[in-house]
């Protein structure tokens, strides 16, 4: 019997005051109608509990009103932030997401081609592949992006810190293409992009490598070695490298990438804006892994543009060839030949020796043939002809005369005597010759070298008053020494002119006449390229012009052949009277006439030249040097020799010059 005070629920349950319905409501919130259910078999209502739901207690108002307006300040923030997103910032995301589908891939330019003046082709671009790494495209995940460096260490043999080290160190540059091995063959790079097929972020892109032609001489080990072939063009040519980071930092604004090469060294640096042309570029959509899929639009790249050198090849081969024989038969190993134009200061062949092979660098040279260059005692990679600083020695004396015939210091007719030097207290300034050279006019100084002679007009000796150090000095300023004189090759030194302040500056000493001695003479501490001697040579064989040299002749557009001529370019017309420049022009030409260059008397062209030989170690032979133009009437070729070491200009720098003079006379005749 049930108890009495129990009452029936109208829901079949028990009710107990506090309207709980069941033990397990607390569990759940609910409506009331919720707290029954319809038993179709019965037709009848039936409590939730006997349906297995459960069921709470009815929500107050209060409840309900605080909830709807908490999920009121929700919605209205939501709604304020996506309206915010479409509207202020729904471009750059619709930007953003398209890059997630869409690239644009740079097209590399044809680099221009080099030419020398007589339109022999000295450069060409041939195919490569390299495999890069895209680090955009690689996947995010830590695991799989080290799986994907792991299996490219396998296909590249590089080593993974190698490849780690390299995606850190362009992490920057994460959208362009960063190459991990170069110079692959067409085998290996197709073997490489079935494999790369599968990693994303990886392929393999084709470019072009710089290849230097010699004449047909082909890429050789020539480190070290005394060799007939003309490879000194290396240092007018240069070479081409990889960007290193440093100069991407610097060039990426201007559209250069990490992948790019560009010129280091010699004309491909100087001319890099002319020879680069400018990027083209395919706009592609790509795949998840990168993988370009559709083109889209296309803007074809602009070539670079060609250049046509003044150098003449023959001309440069010839004079290379004929300085490796000389220092052979005197076993010499280091000198300069420059052959230029007086009449506009273009260089015609420019000789360092020993040279390099520029093919070695192309594309990236390795560590031990790189290391056998820089160790190299003989330093091939150094460019003597413009950046080699030497004493002049008495090539010197062919301004020195110059100038003291401006000054009025002397006159054509003006005579010393010779007895074989002068004394100035304790010190000895001598000739070279032993009792001298008897009475000396300004011809026979050039034609001998007289030194003394130099004595009275540039110090100064007894009751003769010569020029002085700033006399000279500023006079030397305009035939182009103690300066740059701009050639278009870059690494050129400036060469140096001591002085009164600069000693007492540098050597805590005043300034003695000796000092201006030896400067009168091309010694002490006076220092000139081989360059610029062969620049001042060209002011006394066109009577007074200093041009710019340039080894730069034209520059050719491909596309529309429209060409740009490199005009020749003054540096200053020298203050000197044509008449002194006439003087020591047939003081030169006495010189082969029967002076220390009489060797070369025997030529078929008329030569006017100057030896000279420069003391710069106690210890070591003197440097040889010659310089010369020809025909001696109205000149067209300036010859510029020097010889490290090779102790006298009428030794050996002289029969460099005979030979090649021989042979100049004989191509000219010929194309003719």
């Amino acid at each position: 019997m049930k108890n009495k005070k129990e009452k029936q629920n109208v829901f079949g349950t028990l009710a107990r005051s506090g309207g709980i319905l069941c033990k397990k409501a607390a569990q759940r919130y609910g409506w009331v109608e919720e707290s029954f259910t319809f038993d179709k078999k019965t037709g009848k209502q039936v409590a939730a509990i006997q349906s297995g739901e459960y069921v709470g207690s009815s929500v107050k108002k209060r409840t309900i009103l605080f909830l709807r307006i908490v999920f009121s300040i929700i919605f209205l923030a939501i709604t304020a932030r996506v309206g915010y997103l479409q509207l202020v910032k729904g471009e750059s995301y619709a930007i953003l997401a398209r890059g997630n589908k869409e690239r644009n891939i740079p097209i590399p330019a044809e680099r221009g081609l080099i030419f020398d003046r007589n339109g022999v082709q000295l450069t060409e671009n041939v195919p490569s592949f390299a495999l890069a790494v895209i680090p955009q495209d690689l996947p995010k995940g830590e695991e799989q992006k080290k799986k994907v460096v792991e299996r490219l260490a396998q296909l590249t043999g590089e080593d993974k810190t190698y490849i780690d080290e390299v995606l850190t160190e362009y992490g920057a540059y994460s959208l362009e293409s960063i190459v991990i091995k170069e110079n692959i063959d067409y085998q290996t790079a197709l073997r490489l992009q079935i494999a790369a097929a599968e990693l994303p972020g990886i392929h393999v892109q084709r470019g072009s490598k710089r290849l230097y032609v010699h004449n047909g001489v082909e890429s050789q080990d020539l480190v070290g070695e005394s060799v007939d072939k003309a490879l000194s063009i290396s240092h007018v040519l240069g070479y081409t490298g990889k960007l290193d980071r440093d100069e991407l930092d610097t060039l990426y604004q201007q559209g250069y990438l990490p992948s790019d090469f560009l010129g280091k060294v010699g004309v491909e640096k100087e001319y890099e804006s002319v020879l680069r042309g400018v990027y083209g570029k395919k706009r592609v959509e790509v795949d998840a892994y990168g993988r370009q899929q559709t083109k889209i639009a296309e803007q074809a790249p602009i070539p670079g543009r060609l250049l046509f050198l003044s150098i003449d090849i023959k001309m440069q081969e010839a004079l290379e060839g004929f300085m490796w024989e000389v220092f052979e038969e005197f076993h010499k190993e280091r000198g300069v030949g420059i052959v230029s134009d007086p009449k506009t200061g273009n260089i015609l062949a420019l000789v360092s020796l020993p040279s390099f092979n520029n093919n070695d660098f192309s594309g990236g040279i390795g560590y031990g043939r790189y290391k056998k260059y820089t160790r190299d005692i003989n330093k091939p990679l150094f460019n003597r002809a413009i950046s080699g600083l030497y004493p002049s020695g008495s090539t010197l004396k062919m301004a020195i005369a110059a100038s003291a015939l401006q000054e009025g210091i002397i006159t054509p007719k003006t005579t010393f005597l010779s007895t074989g030097g002068i004394n100035v207290g304790p010190w000895i300034f001598p000739d070279w010759r032993g009792g001298g050279h008897g009475a000396t006019n300004v011809r026979k100084s050039l034609a001998q070298s007289v030194n003394t002679f130099y004595y009275y007009i540039g110090g100064g000796y007894k009751d003769f008053n010569g020029m002085g150090v700033d006399t000279i000095t500023s006079y030397l300023k305009l035939f182009g020494f103690a300066k740059k004189l701009q050639i278009d090759l870059p690494g050129e030194s400036p060469g140096f002119l001591p002085s009164k302040e600069w000693k007492k500056e540098t050597k805590g000493e005043r300034w003695y006449v000796g000092d201006t001695y030896n400067l009168s003479i091309g010694q002490g501490d006076v220092l000139a390229t081989p360059l610029q001697i062969n620049a001042m040579t060209q002011v006394v064989a066109n009577r007074g012009t200093l041009f710019v040299p340039h080894v730069v002749e034209k520059i050719v557009d491909p596309v529309t052949k429209k060409e740009d001529i490199v005009s020749p370019q003054v540096v200053q017309q020298v203050p000197i009277a044509k008449n002194h420049f006439s003087t020591v022009r047939l003081g030169m030409r006495d010189c082969v006439l029967s002076g220390s260059c009489r060797r070369l008397n025997t030529l078929p062209v008329h030569v006017a030249g100057k030896t000279g030989t420069a003391q710069w170690n106690k210890n070591k032979d003197n440097h040889a040097w010659f310089t010369s133009f020809a025909p001696f009437e109205s000149p067209e070729v300036v010859v510029t020799i020097l010889v490290e070491e090779g102790e006298g200009g009428s030794k050996v720098a002289v029969p460099i010059a005979e030979k090649f003079y021989r042979w100049w006379f004989e191509y000219k005749k010929a194309d003719t």
